[in-house]
């Protein structure tokens, strides 16, 4: 098997994904995920699309991402591993969608408004 590369977008986060058949590494930025992810909740968010297809230990996981903070790189790392693994498998495809994790979140964050403090906030209004 060749090198099967994808992307994932979330948030501000841009993940790179270059998945080759191996042992079951994951490497974030030249470093281990539990060591670029020492929250465990973060490290079950980027391994949900191998364990949901139980390929955990089947493939070596090669990741460049930049941009936001650790939860949409997370994030957008489960998505581009979904997409890696549809390219690999388009029988996949139907299980991924189903756990929902082949669906780009499109939420980013609103911009701020001149004239207030926030996007939305107001300053607090005096009568007098």
């Amino acid at each position: 098997m060749e090198v099967v590369n994808a992307l994932g977008r979330r948030k501000s986060a841009v993940a790179r994904v270059y998945v080759s058949e191996g042992t079951g590494k994951i490497t974030i930025n030249k470093r281990d995920l539990a060591e670029y992810f020492p929250s465990t909740i973060l490290q079950y968010v980027v391994k949900q699309p191998l364990s949901t297809l139980g390929v955990e230990e089947k493939y070596d996981i090669k990741v460049n991402v930049y941009g936001g903070g650790f939860t949409g790189q997370s994030q957008a790392l489960r998505l581009a591993i979904a997409r890696a693994l549809v390219k690999i498998n388009a029988d996949d495809k139907k299980a991924l969608r189903a756990e929902g994790f082949m669906t780009r979140d499109s939420r980013v964050v609103e911009r701020k408004k001149p004239g207030r403090p926030k996007a939305r906030r107001r300053f607090q209004f005096s009568k007098r």
